[in-house]
């Protein structure tokens, strides 16, 4: 029975930790500092697998091995040394350990500063490159250069948020009117996915990112795209587009639409997803979102554009999807 029971533990650990893998993995480091938590994960794992052993060959020993009943002495040497002594070193070392990886947790940034408000329930990401005046707006998603160490200023707009992308750093809280700091230094080009780690209303589990590290001359070409005008195609998609208010909530920069109470969408059909992280950047999934936002994200605050035809739809969401 024992032997059954270690051997199923033993699968489950085993699937468990081959399961630590994905988009969303800690185990999938991407730069420095999510390799500094992953080696500080397997110490502590490792700590906890000595400890584990110990209590339980301790027990085995006292009611397997030597049954008789402890002198006194040795009661309290047990209870003492084993209880109090022994995890005020361990626990004591481990925090230790663990402190010493605060100071390159918040290090200053080599010159790109990104700012990131948590809103409900999405992202509003602004970079600002060293000397810039105004910054380069976007949502939705963010893009690191790889090798370079990036401030990433933290708030939030209304509840509070966490920022957490885990294959690139750790988790930071984002509170309304305080804001916070971190930096990441990524070291593997790639996607990774972030999400946000603080409950924070119907649609948190939808309230997702995603993150791009690229290589530096990459980064720097995406960014001075980003940082232009719309370029707007011709087509009843961009009538439909002023028709029906859109720009009261969202910007087109080059255009009357300024509004920003909604993500920016100049260069929506740049990025790779939709609804922060939830849905694919398709003209299909650009439809659904227009006509229902609640029915995909619960209590989201754009209005749903139901009155529109199947023919509207199709129209504006192909003329947003070109917004690259």
């Amino acid at each position: 029975m024992g032997r059954r029971y270690s051997s199923a533990a033993a699968f489950s650990m085993a699937g468990a930790l081959a399961a630590c893998g994905g988009p969303q993995s800690v185990l999938r480091t991407g730069g420095v500092d999510a390799a500094q938590l992953a080696q500080l994960f397997w110490v502590m794992l490792a700590g906890a697998v000595v400890l584990w052993l110990l209590v339980n060959g301790l027990f085995l020993y006292v009611t397997r091995i030597k049954t008789r009943s402890l002198s006194r002495k040795w009661a309290e040497v047990l209870i003492i040394g084993g209880g109090i002594v022994f995890p005020t070193i361990v626990l004591g070392a481990l925090l230790a350990y663990g402190l010493t990886m605060m100071p390159d947790q918040r290090a200053p940034g080599d010159g790109l500063r990104v700012r990131i408000t948590g809103e409900q329930w999405w992202w509003r990401v602004e970079y600002w490159p060293e000397g810039a005046e105004t910054p380069v707006i976007s949502a939705n998603e963010l893009r690191l250069p790889a090798g370079l160490r990036s401030e990433i200023e933290l708030t939030s707009a209304e509840v509070i948020h966490s920022f957490w992308v885990p294959g690139l750093g750790g988790k930071t809280d984002m509170f309304p009117g305080r804001p916070t700091r971190m930096s990441l230094e990524p070291t593997e080009p790639g996607s990774y996915r972030g999400q946000c780690a603080e409950f924070c209303g119907a649609s948190h589990a939808l309230m997702a990112m995603q993150a791009v590290v690229m290589e530096p001359a990459a980064f720097d070409a995406w960014l001075a795209k980003e940082a232009a005008p719309a370029s707007l195609p011709e087509g009843p998609g961009r009538d439909l587009f002023f028709r029906e208010g859109c720009g009261a909530c969202h910007s087109l920069r080059g255009t009357e639409a300024a509004g920003a109470v909604g993500p920016d969408l100049t260069h929506l059909g740049g990025r790779s997803s939709l609804a922060a992280g939830i849905l694919p950047m398709t003209s299909e999934a650009l439809a659904r979102w227009i006509a229902d936002p609640a029915s995909i994200k619960p209590e989201a605050h754009m209005p749903a554009y139901s009155h529109l035809s199947d023919a509207e739809l199709a129209s504006l969401a192909g003329w947003l999807e070109q917004l690259q």
